[in-house]
């Protein structure tokens, strides 16, 4: 906030600049955001007017715009499925295991690295826990099931090595086993990845703060959580903002590929796979978009409360 000039007792606001004014003499920047918003121009918001399939009976012969109107019937469809208790629970409990456990993970992780003072052990452990980052989920799936395949896999000839079972186990065609399965893999394929951030955070740190505390008698855990925590505590807000929003965001690659198998279904079924497997392979394309769009509504929600509850703590994305 500009602040007034006082002046022999007379205060004197300042002159607001024009908008007009400010663009021109940021053209430079202004510039070189014009790609990236002509970009979500044309990818993000164009391709929006096919909301509108939600309320229509679509035809493909028609179009969009030609297809009848029929109001909220797809919504209606979606709550009284036989699917939706289903859908909705895999959702929500997918989501959450990986909210409470591959959140913190980065973090954690970038504190243990901090705390590494043998650079070059520190420089392979970060390009190992990157790596992982950069494979796609047909090549991290296809390695998880040669790893966990009832023929050969590794895990199941080390386990009968140390004699804790007696034949192999087909963990991806077992319900109860299948979360566990995909939090891990999905942990394991982004911790390294995600924990870029926290220590770019982490290096910006004052280090008197630490030379003050040790003076002081603290010890290196006590720093961590008197000074490294406090200090990267916005940047790990605006990620909980983002993860919360996210929230329904269950995962679609990683589930499709995972949970190919029809037998784990029950487990596997959310929102983006249903999506995919009513509105493509059944070629509902209006039903899934009721289903998408209840998703978004639902997702800008959450982004929308985990931002007002973040700003009363200080720190927000707006």
């Amino acid at each position: 906030m500009e602040k007034a000039a006082v002046n022999q007792g007379v205060v004197v606001t300042p002159k607001k600049k024009s908008l007009f004014t400010r663009l021109r003499s940021q053209w430079d920047l202004q510039l070189m955001v014009i790609p990236a918003i002509i970009f979500i121009f044309i990818f993000s918001y164009i391709p929006m007017y096919g909301i509108v399939m939600a309320f229509k009976d679509y035809n493909i012969f028609k179009g969009v715009m030609e297809s009848p109107w029929v109001g909220l019937k797809h919504f209606k469809m979606f709550f009284d499925a036989p699917e939706f208790s289903q859908v909705m629970r895999n959702t929500l409990v997918i989501s959450f295991l990986k909210f409470f456990i591959g959140f913190p993970a980065p973090i954690i992780l970038a504190l243990m690295l901090n705390e590494v003072r043998n650079m070059a052990f520190k420089r392979v452990v970060q390009t190992v826990s990157y790596l992982p980052h950069f494979l796609s989920w047909v090549i991290v799936s296809g390695f998880v099931m040669s790893l966990l395949s009832t023929d050969n896999g590794s895990l199941n000839i080390a386990l009968e090595k140390m004699n804790v079972i007696n034949e192999p186990i087909g963990f991806l065609s077992i319900s109860k086993y299948f979360w566990a399965i995909l939090v891990t893999t999905n942990v394991w394929k982004e911790i390294g990845f995600g924990s870029i951030v926290y220590l770019a955070a982490i290096a910006g740190i004052d280090q008197q703060l630490y030379e003050a505390a040790a003076l002081d008698g603290a010890s290196r855990l006590k720093q961590i959580y008197l000074i490294t925590i406090p200090s990267i505590m916005p940047v790990i807000l605006i990620f909980m903002i983002l993860a919360i929003g996210n929230l329904l965001n269950a995962g679609f690659e990683d589930i499709l590929l995972l949970g190919s198998n029809p037998v784990v279904r029950e487990v596997a079924d959310v929102l983006d796979t249903y999506v995919y497997r009513r509105g493509i392979q059944n070629s509902l394309f209006s039903y899934a978009t009721a289903v998408g769009l209840f998703k978004a509504i639902i997702s800008v929600g959450l982004l929308t409360m985990a931002n007002f509850f973040a700003r009363r703590a200080g720190s927000s994305l707006w």
